[in-house]
């Protein structure tokens, strides 16, 4: 795992008017920023996910090439690196205020700007959670952003997600060691359950169907997927930390700001940078509908579905390298542009 860096931030006020007393944001860098400022690749992370998950798609023989580009991977707040309910001295635990998709992207401009310099962003680019965040660079910066590249993600999450995540949120609340936030251990038998529901919406049915956990992942048996590969990854996550992530996921929405006032047609075709939007084709809870519906408002969008039966995941961890190839080659078509 890379070490990563921390930009002290202070105490910032958010969107809904609190103050983050003491915010860092956590970062990882690859490559050099040029003399001219201009070839930086913003690449934020995931729902749960850390800089080190999002280095799949980095690489010399990557779009993503560190020898040409700049690339800061911003971690997400609440993500457990960045100021979390877990690491927070002022606000933690359950206390920790809600934070947007909007504060994020605020923050992550600072550390551009004020650390590095930064003059222009050739890209933004990330999968779920982070393309929510690529498309809150593109509406919030239109004139610094040249291009973006979000896949496996939206700018508003639907109600069709919003309801999907209560029920995340619902499991893990059902444990009694759960205690409002105030646990005193953390609740594995709700984390396991987060799992659970996860492993029905992660991947599509075609990728059961076809046994993919097993034929390409390589667990031997349906149940052992289910524990091997969900349960063990949501019990790693810190319970309060999970659902301020899950809490700025639900209300992502790029007009909801003082700048749209809430006019998400006027949000989308006022993002200026080219785009190569990438929904899965059989993506249960950002599906390609949405997408399409999202880049017909988009001035200069395109719309590139990932024919892959692997759903959401598609996007995820480089697990299928047909897929990983369809993403890498669209975003070097994007940067050559």
């Amino acid at each position: 795992m890379k070490i990563y860096d921390e930009f002290y931030a202070g105490d910032v006020v958010l969107q809904n008017g609190s103050v983050l007393a003491g915010t860092t944001l956590a970062y990882s860098t690859y490559g050099k920023l040029n003399e001219a400022g201009d070839n930086v690749i913003v690449y934020p992370t995931f729902f749960c996910g850390t800089h080190a998950d999002n280095e799949w798609l980095i690489g010399e023989d990557r779009a993503l090439d560190p020898r040409r580009y700049f690339i800061v991977v911003p971690n997400l707040l609440g993500n457990g690196l960045s100021t979390s309910p877990s690491n927070s001295v002022a606000f933690a635990g359950a206390r920790f205020p809600s934070v947007s998709i909007y504060d994020n992207v605020k923050l992550q401009h600072r550390l551009l700007t004020e650390r590095f310099g930064a003059r222009r962003v050739a890209l933004a680019v990330g999968w779920s959670m982070g393309a929510q965040q690529v498309f809150h660079w593109g509406a919030l910066y239109p004139d610094y952003v040249e291009r973006i590249a979000p896949f496996c993600g939206s700018a508003r999450t639907s109600r069709h997600n919003f309801v999907f995540l209560e029920g995340v949120k619902a499991a893990l609340k059902a444990d009694q060691a759960f205690e409002h936030g105030a646990y005193r251990k953390p609740p594995v038998e709700g984390l396991k359950a987060v799992g659970r529901v996860y492993a029905g919406w992660g991947f599509s049915q075609a990728f059961y169907r076809s046994e993919c956990d097993i034929k390409d992942l390589g667990f031997p048996s349906l149940e052992a997927f289910i524990e091997g590969f969900w349960e063990a990854f949501f019990t790693k996550i810190d319970a309060n930390n999970l659902l301020s992530m899950l809490a700025t996921w639900q209300a992502a929405d790029i007009s909801l700001n003082t700048v749209y006032q809430g006019d998400f047609a006027k949000a989308l075709s006022s993002i200026k940078a080219r785009a190569i939007v990438m929904p899965c084709e059989t993506d249960l809870y950002f599906p390609p509908e949405d997408s399409a519906a999202e880049v017909s408002s988009m001035p200069n969008a395109e719309l590139r579905v990932i024919p892959s039966i692997w759903g959401h995941s598609a996007g995820a961890l480089g697990l299928n390298r047909t897929d990983v190839a369809f993403i890498d080659q669209a975003i070097k078509d994007l940067l050559s542009a």
